[in-house]
């Protein structure tokens, strides 16, 4: 929502040649939620297909944007200039390699502590330690907005947060359905333009939607009589390069313009 200053660079920094050249088909997607600085139509000229949600809210804009997404394989992050998208492509290899379904970052690592106030930084540590403590997590950040995961668990997660919570909420629900889950840390850069986030009303937002998740979590077990997945029964996940065909890859410029190259798909 108003990032129409920082668009420029986000783009700038999504590898689109490497990851082309990897066999990536690759598609950008822009959830534009309700941004009145032209941040649609920026997007939309540097080749992104964008997808207007006007009903406020963190969660209803990447729901929006999930929904439209058509790739195998989804990356995360915010037009803010935050999460280093140039990076893709070694998370990729990672959740490739190490047959992951949902790909954490994590932000909160020393090397980053300049990039965040001391206010931010001591309460997502608060936010991820309930996180890890309700929902037997090991995730570090609960409250990174980068993450990489395949498309196909989307459809089993029940994730029905609007606002900031989503994050933490997609999270916890692929760690409770028994999805193979890592976290990998990051850089964290500082923010481009205006700060939109509230640390009161949102950090008590999270609070209370982690305790509705962890209760709604236990009636539906409860009620289905259900039992935690067996994650060493679940069928590994298929690789993802290692099988493509050896095909002259997709040009970056093609890439550039949403249009699928010859390998996997990554929105």
């Amino acid at each position: 929502m108003n990032e129409a200053e920082n668009l420029p660079h986000v783009f700038a920094t999504i590898p689109l040649d490497a990851l082309t050249e990897a066999g990536w088909g690759v598609e950008v997607v822009i959830a534009d939620n309700g941004s009145t600085d032209g941040t649609g139509e920026i997007a939309a000229s540097f080749g992104a297909r964008v997808v207007h949600q006007p009903l406020r809210g963190y969660g209803n804009a990447y729901k929006a944007g999930i929904a439209a997404a058509r790739g195998e394989v989804i990356a995360t992050g915010d037009a803010d200039c935050t999460y280093p998208f140039d990076d893709l492509l070694r998370l990729l290899r990672i959740l490739d390699d190490q047959q992951v379904e949902f790909l954490n970052t994590n932000r909160l690592g020393r090397e980053n502590r300049d990039a965040m106030k001391p206010s931010h930084t001591l309460a997502n540590h608060a936010l991820s330690l309930v996180s890890r403590k309700l929902f037997k997590s090991e995730m570090r950040d609960s409250q990174s907005g980068m993450w990489v995961f395949r498309r196909y668990i989307w459809d089993t997660l029940k994730v029905t947060s609007d606002g900031m919570g989503f994050s933490q909420e997609i999270k916890n629900a692929a760690v409770r359905e028994g999805f193979r889950c890592i976290e990998v840390p990051i850089e964290y850069r500082p923010r481009g333009g205006e700060v939109k986030l509230n640390a009161f009303s949102d950090g008590m937002a999270n609070v209370t939607q982690l305790f509705r998740h962890r209760l709604r979590d236990n009636a539906l077990r409860t009620a289905t009589r259900a039992q935690w997945y067996d994650r060493s029964t679940r069928p590994a996940p298929q690789p993802l390069l290692r099988a493509l065909p050896k095909e002259p890859a997709a040009t970056a410029d093609r890439a550039s313009q949403g249009l699928a190259g010859t390998g996997h798909q990554l929105a």
